[in-house]
């Protein structure tokens, strides 16, 4: 419950500012993936006891999240404080592509991280989705 309230404290400061909804949304559901990268990297770290059913469910819910993103983004919005590039909706094809490969190594990784080991490559994959869609379509 802590970390679920300081997820959402930071995630406030964050958006503080943001006037178009839709920009407020595609923000909640980016600090949604976030709070659930956070969840299973402490893990890898070391600095929360290894739990495979919390990252099951962290997975889980990134799964879920991913698949939400090509709406999120549907309607071409604006805010200063969006971190979004003008070329999502210009290459909109290859960023639902990067969508679809987030939510499918997170539905493909639950169920199969058993051990710290394992952990680390789950968290490979993560990341390189990930940064695939960052690289090109975030500030």
């Amino acid at each position: 419950m802590a970390v679920a309230l300081a997820v959402a404290g930071t995630a406030a400061l964050a958006h503080g500012g943001v006037k178009d909804v839709h920009v407020m949304a595609r923000m909640q559901g980016m600090s949604t993936l976030a709070a659930e990268m956070k969840v299973i990297g402490r893990m890898a770290k070391g600095e929360a006891a290894f739990n495979p059913d919390a990252i099951d469910s962290a997975l889980a819910r990134m799964a879920d999240e991913a698949a939400r993103i090509p709406a999120l983004f549907t309607p071409e919005a604006s805010d200063p404080k969006s971190e979004a590039r003008p070329v999502i909706w210009q290459d909109f094809g290859t960023f639902t592509t990067r969508a679809d490969a987030l939510q499918a190594v997170s539905l493909a990784s639950v169920g199969t991280v058993e051990s710290p080991v394992d952990l680390g490559k789950t968290m490979q994959k993560l990341g390189g989705a990930c940064k695939a869609c960052h690289a090109t379509f975030k500030q």
